[in-house]
C-alpha cells in the first residue's frame, strides 16, 4: 500500500504510553499528527519528540491530537517518556501491523543481516479521517515548525 495525501487513513487500534486503547475510530473529529520514529531515546528520535513536547500547548491550544508510533513496548515508552517529560501518548506497535499498513517500514543491512526498520514520517490526518499532510522523510530538526506551518498554528 502506497498512501498518498487525500486517502482514507487506514484503522488502528494499539496502546499507548499508559496502556489506554487508541483507535482511529474513536478520534473522528478531530485532527491527529500520528509521527512514525524509529526508536526510543535515540538521538533524532529524541530531538523530534521535545520538538513537539516544547511547542505542545501549540496543538492542544487547536484542538490537534499528537502521537508518537514505534514498535518499542509500553515499559520502553513509559521510560522515554519520564526521561524527557512528553505531554503527549506514545503508541506500541510491537508487531508493527500500523506501521505496515501505513507504509513506513523498509529494510536495512545490519551486520549483513537484513532487518526491517521504521522511516521517520509524520501524518496529519483530518477530522473525516483522511489524510491531508504526509512529510517522507523527515528531518527532526525544526519538524514541528513544518507542522505548525502546515496547520496554521
Amino acid at each position: 500500500m502506497n498512501l498518498k495525501e487525500g486517502d482514507k487513513a487506514p484503522e488502528f487500534s494499539l496502546f499507548d504510553t499508559n496502556g489506554n486503547i487508541i483507535n482511529l475510530k474513536d478520534l473522528k473529529g478531530k485532527k491527529l499528527v500520528l509521527y512514525f520514529y524509529p526508536k526510543d531515546d535515540t538521538p533524532g528520535c529524541t530531538i523530534e519528540a521535545c520538538e513537539i513536547r516544547d511547542n505542545y500547548s501549540n496543538f492542544t491550544d487547536s484542538n490537534i491530537v499528537v502521537f508518537g508510533v514505534s514498535a518499542d513496548n509500553k515499559e520502553s515508552h513509559q521510560s522515554f517518556t519520564k526521561k524527557f517529560q512528553l505531554p503527549f501518548p506514545l503508541l506500541s506497535d510491537i508487531n508493527k501491523s500500523m506501521c505496515k499498513d501505513y507504509d513506513v517500514l523498509y529494510n536495512a543491512l545490519v551486520d549483513e543481516q537484513e532487518v526491517e526498520r521504521i522511516s521517520r514520517v509524520t501524518f496529519v490526518i483530518d477530522e473525516n479521517s483522511v489524510i491531508s499532510k504526509i512529510w517522507n522523510p523527515v528531518d527532526p530538526n525544526g519538524h514541528a515548525n513544518q507542522i505548525f506551518k502546515f496547520l496554521n498554528i
